[in-house]
C-alpha cells in the first residue's frame, strides 16, 4: 500500500516502518531528545526504550492494515535519523490525512524533510488515492513551514490550543496541500 525503499540523498532512504527499527527508532529518539523537545507532546520514558518502541510499532503497524495510517522511517544504513507519517487517514468524501515528521539534529539543512514530504505526497496521491494532505506547525516553527511551502502547501488557518506540545496547549498554523481533482469515489 505504502511502496518499498526510496532514496533521498546518495546515503539516507526511506522506507515503510517495520518492527525491527525499534532499537534505532529509540536510539533516534534517545539521541534527539532535546532536539525534538520543543515540538513534541511530553513523552514517558518507556518511548524512549527499544521496548517501548516496539509497542509503538505495532500500533502503527496495525493502524497501517486498518488504514488509518502510515509510517515511514528515514535510514542512513542502519540508523533511523528522521521519521515521516500520514495519520488520521479518512477516505470516502473528505479522501484526506495529516502529514507529520522530524528530521535528526545531525542531519538538518540537507533537504530531508522536504524530499521526505514529496515523497508521502506521491504516495498518499498515487498509491492511497487521497486528495487533501494537512499539516500543522507551531507558530514559531518556520523551518518546517518553510519546508510545506516548498512541497506546495498553502497556509490556510490558525488552530489556536490545537495541540499540547512541550508542556502546553499550542497554536497551530494550519497548511495543506491538495494533491488531485479526481472525483471521491
Amino acid at each position: 500500500m505504502i511502496g518499498g525503499q526510496t532514496a533521498l540523498t546518495a546515503d539516507v532512504s526511506m522506507r515503510p516502518v517495520t518492527l525491527d527499527d525499534a532499537a534505532a527508532l529509540a536510539r533516534a529518539y534517545r539521541r534527539n531528545r532535546a532536539h525534538l523537545a520543543p515540538w513534541d507532546p511530553d513523552r514517558p520514558e518507556a518511548f524512549y526504550t527499544t521496548e517501548g518502541q516496539e509497542d509503538r510499532v505495532r500500533g502503527q503497524l496495525d493502524e497501517r492494515v486498518a488504514g488509518r495510517s502510515a509510517h515511514w522511517v528515514l535510514v542512513e544504513g542502519d540508523e533511523v535519523v528522521g521519521h515521516a507519517a500520514l495519520v488520521n487517514i479518512s477516505l470516502g468524501p473528505a479522501r484526506s490525512a495529516i502529514l507529520g515528521y522530524w528530521i535528526d539534529a545531525g542531519q538538518v539543512g540537507r533537504g530531508l524533510a522536504s524530499a521526505a514530504t514529496r515523497h508521502v505526497c506521491e504516495v498518499a496521491d498515487t498509491r492511497l488515492g487521497l486528495h487533501r494532505v494537512e499539516a500543522g506547525t507551531l507558530l514559531h516553527n518556520t523551518a518546517s513551514q518553510r519546508v510545506l511551502v516548498k512541497c506546495g502547501f498553502h497556509e490556510y488557518g490558525m488552530a489556536p490550543k490545537s495541540l499540547y506540545i512541550n508542556g502546553a496547549w499550542r497554536d497551530h498554523r494550519l497548511f495543506q496541500r491538495i494533491l488531485n481533482d479526481r472525483p471521491a469515489f
